[in-house]
């Protein structure tokens, strides 16, 4: 089904009526993406002297970027069932989590050609803020939840349109890529003569550079970010949980325009060593430190990826938990300084500054990228480099994290830091700039 808008209506659109395009029309002047991010969110902007993004202009750049990496492979196109993706192809939203475990939402975009989103039933409206989806139609569900022992005969059925579409706009090229797809699906499009090939390849390549708007647009999810991190400080008192503390940072995130937290990497006291503790309903003391990791999607659906160590009450630090905390600085200080283009992955690993692994532990990785979420790259630890390690190389308008995690394997306080940092001609720039903490170091 092809959605034309014109006009306006204001009828309520029912659960199983199809909206008339007069209805869509309506629909569009209420749509978050229109609405924006709200008062609260700009004004703080304006405040801190921030420029709002222009974001017709990120949509194509990310069209493009897209259609640049098709090409580089010689795909006809791509088709995206990833809310991540589809955000970054359309700048389009629907159920965005919900939608990771439903696949009832997915996108095509054509190499040369137009780009079609197929959403869930009755949410044509949800679509059409964005100027590069050329046609929306109603999505064919055939996990099991929606087409149950039917999921055979409907991935044939979605097999079908598909390669209808390949054949229709590729012009004889039928290599396709695709982010996620489940076995029937792809024997589906195998069996009409599509080749399908790597679309998370393609995605993570195309998101890996900014375009200059993206960044205003990420120095607004960070202000909203830093702000919302104000207001859980100035809650963390002794005798609140850390589940009601991370709930702060949730809610204000929210009231920013965020969207939602990838994790509940919050932890205190004792729960800080070893780290990717969960937060709980312990109760945090006075003189523990609280050491956190925002992993939040927030405004204009922009990963802010920032971790910071307080130490909660009126009890002055020990000499540990200083020490613990300055050598997670001066890691974070030493390795920002490789984040330059030119640099290798490699060069990244083997240059970092890292602690005896017999006793201290470390982090998952000492950069990634980030943009929508984490992304591609992922760096790893020297002493993993030939396990896990892979050529690239950084260049202007990636935006980086670099991360730290220290403490000791016999125990005692843990402190988690990382910043997140854009990669410019010269060298790098922090697009976080939330203080550390002067009284916790030596």
């Amino acid at each position: 089904m092809t959605v034309q808008i014109t006009g306006k209506h204001r009828s309520k659109i029912g659960p199983l009526q199809t909206p008339s395009a007069e209805t869509i029309e309506y629909a569009k002047n209420l749509n978050l993406h229109e609405l924006g991010p709200g008062h609260l969110a700009v004004g703080e902007w304006e405040a801190a002297g921030l420029a709002l993004p222009n974001l017709p202009v990120i949509r194509e750049y990310r069209l493009e970027r897209i259609r640049k990496m098709l090409r580089k492979f010689d795909y006809s196109g791509i088709l995206l069932f990833d809310p991540l993706n589809m955000r970054y192809a359309t700048d389009s939203t629907n159920m965005q989590l919900w939608i990771t475990h439903n696949a009832s939402r997915y996108v095509y975009v054509a190499a040369d050609g137009p780009v079609i989103m197929f959403d869930y039933h009755d949410c044509e409206h949800l679509n059409v803020h964005s100027h590069v989806i050329d046609e929306i139609r109603v999505a064919t569900a055939w996990f099991y939840f929606a087409a149950g022992d039917r999921y055979e005969e409907m991935a044939e059925r979605w097999g079908a349109e598909i390669a209808d579409l390949v054949k229709q706009y590729g012009g004889g090229n039928h290599r396709m890529a695709i982010d996620k797809c489940n076995p029937e699906g792809l024997h589906a499009l195998e069996k009409r003569g599509i080749e399908v090939f790597n679309g998370e390849e393609v995605m993570e390549l195309a998101r890996a550079i900014k375009c200059d708007e993206e960044i205003v647009a990420m120095r607004c999810a960070v202000e909203a970010c830093e702000r919302s991190m104000d207001v859980m400080r100035d809650h963390m008192v002794p005798g609140v949980s850390e589940q009601r503390l991370w709930s702060y940072l949730h809610a204000e995130n929210i009231a920013r325009g965020g969207e939602w937290i990838e994790t509940r990497l919050m932890a205190s006291g004792p729960r800080c060593n070893p780290w990717f503790q969960e937060c709980s309903s312990r109760i945090i003391e006075d003189g523990d430190l609280v050491a956190f990791d925002t992993d939040l999607i927030g405004s204009y659906g922009i990963c802010v990826d920032i971790s910071r160590t307080w130490i909660c009450g009126d009890k002055p630090p020990t000499e540990e938990q200083k020490t613990i905390y300055t050598m997670a600085y001066d890691q974070i200080m030493h390795n920002l300084e490789f984040l330059k283009p030119g640099t290798t992955f490699q060069e990244l690993s083997q240059s970092t500054l890292c602690y005896d692994r017999k006793d201290f532990r470390y982090y998952s990785c000492m950069y990634h990228g980030v943009g929508l979420c984490d992304e591609y790259p992922a760096i790893p630890m020297p002493w993993s480099w030939d396990d896990y390690g892979y050529k690239g190389v950084l260049e202007p308008g990636m935006v980086m994290c670099v991360e730290s995690y220290v403490g000791r394997q016999s125990g005692g306080p843990g402190v988690k830091l990382e910043d997140q940092v854009l990669i410019t001609e010269t060298g790098y720039e922090l697009l976080s700039r939330y203080p550390f903490e002067k009284g916790l170091m030596l």
